[in-house]
């Protein structure tokens, strides 16, 4: 019978972004490619470490318990960089951390975003900078991750998860009025377009997504009063009155919720971060990540114009290993 993925929940995931691969892509860069082949294959048996978006997948695929097995709400699919006998050590770390992933794409060394639209996917996750600006560039929904793997505390299965305004749930256009005017001309603008809704983002669709997710756990409540509601999702934006009015009607007229909203003005995110600990964290500006990622796993959505200037700009572009997924570089 043939899998239907259009009524889920499906994430694409870099095993950069899964597990913690400093050590393969060490070996990568110094040795070369055949170097690295040897080392998976020697290491075969040897668990991956936990990676920044691990506690993340977990949580989110614990969320399968609310449908049948045979019928999950979340798909979680790997898309990396390995072949297929490099791989190997990869599926083993998600069988031994106990992880229902059963889907793979290995691509040899090529970008295997490319596939996201036909996987119905609502968000790829990627330690690789290029392989996320080149999706996002063609209006894929990604992020690269930042920081280090937060603890992940096994028999806790709530999930929380946060996310920034403008570029990562809408569009950019205010940033650029922002950017263009500076603050009061920003105040203004939004306080004449309180009653327009932003045009959607790059991540409202996997919002609407975590939102049916919820739906069903106040369906499960309803059933079972003593069913505690696991996913909580905050809005955590330096936006404050009265921009944040816009902000509101936004997320409202796109049918789209929030269960908490941070307006900061011009706060340090890092400070409520410590507070909220959520599991992950989606911002578009990676000077608001500098903090954040010291505790909390985190994401740059490198969406809008501030992005492409900061791509131009050698001192304000942040960028990692060229191939952090620890597979091949070729094209």
């Amino acid at each position: 019978m043939q899998y239907e993925l259009a009524n889920r929940l499906v994430i694409g995931i870099a095993t950069s972004a899964l597990f913690d691969l400093a050590e393969s892509a060490e070996v990568f860069r110094e040795q070369g490619e055949e170097s690295y082949r040897a080392y998976q294959e020697e290491h075969l048996d040897d668990t991956l470490g936990k990676g920044v978006a691990f506690s993340f997948i977990r949580r989110l695929l614990s969320l399968n318990d609310l449908s049948s097995p045979d019928d999950p709400l979340v798909e979680v699919i790997v898309l990396s960089r390995n072949d297929p006998d490099t791989g190997l050590r990869v599926m083993r770390s998600i069988q031994a951390h106990g992880l229902p992933i059963s889907r793979a794409i290995f691509m040899q060394g090529r970008s295997p975003y490319r596939f996201m639209p036909a996987l119905n996917m609502s968000l790829f996750l990627s330690a690789d900078e290029t392989d996320v600006r080149e999706a996002v560039a063609l209006g894929l929904p990604a992020g690269r991750v930042l920081g280090a793997a937060a603890a992940d505390e096994t028999d806790d299965q709530d999930l929380r998860i946060a996310f920034d305004f403008d570029g990562v749930l809408a569009d950019d256009s205010s940033e650029q009025v922002f950017q263009a005017d500076g603050l009061e001309g920003f105040r203004s603008h939004e306080t004449r377009n309180a009653a327009t809704p932003h045009d959607p983002g790059p991540l409202r669709d996997f919002l609407a997504s975590i939102n049916r997710l919820q739906q069903r756990e106040e369906e499960r409540r309803a059933q079972d009063p003593d069913y505690e509601v696991r996913v909580h999702v905050s809005l955590v934006t330096a936006r404050n009155a009265p921009a944040h009015e816009r902000a509101v009607r936004s997320l409202k007229g796109w049918g789209v919720t929030v269960n908490d909203a941070f307006f900061l003005g011009g706060i340090d995110k890092s400070t409520v971060m410590g507070i909220l600990k959520p599991h992950i964290f989606f911002d578009d500006q990676v000077g608001h990540l500098e903090g954040t990622s010291r505790s909390t796993p985190s994401v740059h959505v490198p969406f809008g114009k501030i992005n492409e200037r900061d791509l131009r700009d050698p001192a304000v572009r942040h960028g990692g290993d060229p191939r952090p997924d620890g597979g091949p570089a070729r094209a």
